[in-house]
């Protein structure tokens, strides 16, 4: 063959191969990022145990690695500065995690929310500052809609207290075509900006073929998963015409825990809450041990991370300092506990918030399973979720936490909504005929992120409880704009 032509068809082969966008082996140059007259739908395949990099994903836990965290952190700025052009995002959905559990052990994706959170904490969302609809305050934070559609809900879940449309995130089984009629929802009234979906490749995949279909786009989908460093988006005109644009981040991140780039955290001694300690012995004063009650458990509780820049704002999520917090954890911690498990709160069955300029007032209650994500990333340590009751029924949490044997010989760092924690104990103490040693204050301190609650069952079920540890982190001196990496 003419030496020519084999020049020119091999030209043309490398061309195919970056003309093949998300599904090809390589991606094409950096597009353009979107334009923000156009309805845009930004499609992030979070890594699961089916579609992962290499290293990424812990195939015990079915939860990342120390080097699938420092991926997501990674992403985060490539899209906030190569797929928005530093513009704010309109809407974020992530997967509903208890619609998708992995292993044997069934624990619950919460790969999706992970992936996404660093890149929530880059934007901004403006909040009334008083639950009455007051003066508006821009947070450095975004709401991440993650709560369930109402229709059926996964086995064992508890119904939230009531849905909330509004939030609703994605659903990996895809009940009742709840995804699509939530995407056909925003195509239809086709409202400029950026939407962004964070869901495994499974789901991602499926929502942009059923979208190609539905709306007779023609666009060429990438046909198989490649990387997570592949970023696919379905921009939409004023007019309805639909482009597919895909992004290449070629990320190559370390396999070691991140380090917090400077300012260095401040430490602070533990002074938020009057110091309490109560000691309840089976026989001694009237208590009694309750029938059931674990063995050899000791229950170290924290609130979500820093959520609050001004008194009466929240968007469910916390704010850029929060990230630092939630980051450090694995640092802060050290020395103080050991835990081999990992609890927190179902984001999907959402919470109340304050009131944004576009009339909501609910968001998915994501903050405290994202405050203790990190370190159960950094100790490679299996993540769980309640979700079986509701959580405002604290004898339900009481019981579920330090009864029946499940957690008897365990050490648990659990991440709970902060209103609901004194009560939880109190009902506890109840339970073993104590309940005249409740600790001091009925309400946590809104300004409090740092203190840590311990709870001891020894070899028999006599209880200790008190705060005397905190995690040591300053709020007052943390950044508001989160880490840059």
């Amino acid at each position: 063959m003419n030496k020519g032509i084999v020049v020119r068809l091999l030209f043309l082969v490398l061309a195919l191969m970056q003309l093949a966008g998300c599904g090809g082996s390589s991606a094409p140059p950096t597009p353009d990022p979107l334009s923000a007259d156009n309805l845009n739908l930004i499609f992030v395949a979070s890594e699961d145990l089916a579609y992962q990099a290499s290293g990424d994903v812990n195939p015990s836990t079915a939860n990342l690695t120390n080097q699938g965290l420092q991926r997501s952190l990674l992403t985060a700025t490539f899209l906030q500065q190569k797929v928005l052009g530093m513009q704010n995002v309109t809407e974020i959905y992530a997967l509903e995690p208890m619609t998708h559990l992995q292993t044997a052990n069934n624990y619950p994706d919460m790969v999706a929310l992970e992936t996404i959170q660093q890149f929530a904490m880059l934007n901004q969302v403006t909040l009334s500052s008083d639950p009455n609809g007051g003066t508006p305050y821009t947070g450095q934070s975004f709401p991440i809609n993650a709560s369930y559609a109402s229709g059926p809900l996964p086995i064992g879940v508890a119904p939230p207290p009531q849905f909330c449309p509004n939030c609703q995130g994605i659903d990996f089984n895809d009940e009742e075509g709840d995804n699509e009629a939530l995407l056909t929802t925003i195509v239809k009234n086709n409202p400029p900006g950026f939407y962004v979906f964070s869901a495994p490749w499974e789901t991602v995949s499926a929502l942009m073929a059923n979208l190609n279909q539905r709306q007779g786009y023609n666009l060429t989908l990438p046909a198989s998963y490649v990387s997570p460093n592949f970023i696919c988006a379905i921009s939409i005109t004023p007019s309805g015409s639909a482009s597919l644009i895909t992004y290449d981040s070629h990320l190559t991140p370390p396999s070691t825990y991140p380090v917090l780039p400077p300012p260095p955290l401040v430490s602070t001694p533990c002074t938020a809450q009057t110091p309490f300690s109560i000691t309840v012995t089976g026989g001694q004063g009237g208590a009694v041990i309750p029938a059931g009650t674990n063995t050899n458990e000791t229950l170290y509780i924290i609130r979500h991370a820093d959520a609050h820049p001004r008194t009466d704002w929240d968007d469910n999520n916390y704010v850029g300092a929060g990230q630092w917090r939630a980051l450090d954890l694995p640092s802060a911690l050290l020395g103080k506990v050991s835990a081999n498990q990992v609890y927190s709160i179902d984001p999907a069955q959402f919470g109340p918030g304050s009131l944004s300029a576009s009339g909501d007032s609910t968001w998915s209650s994501v903050a405290p399973a994202l405050t203790a994500e990190p370190y159960a990333i950094a100790n490679n340590l299996p993540y769980n979720l309640v979700s079986s009751f509701q959580i405002s029924d604290t004898q339900a949490t009481s019981d579920f936490f330090f009864n029946g044997g499940t957690l008897s010989n365990q050490t648990v760092l659990v991440a709970w909504a902060f209103q609901f924690i004194q009560p939880t104990i109190y009902d506890l103490l109840k339970s073993y005929n104590a309940g005249d040693q409740a600790p001091p204050s009925d309400e946590w301190p809104s300004t409090d992120y740092d203190t840590i609650w311990t709870v001891k069952l020894d070899a028999v079920g006599n209880l200790t409880v008190n705060n005397g540890m905190c995690e040591g982190i300053d709020s007052a001196k943390l950044p508001a704009m989160p880490p840059q990496f």
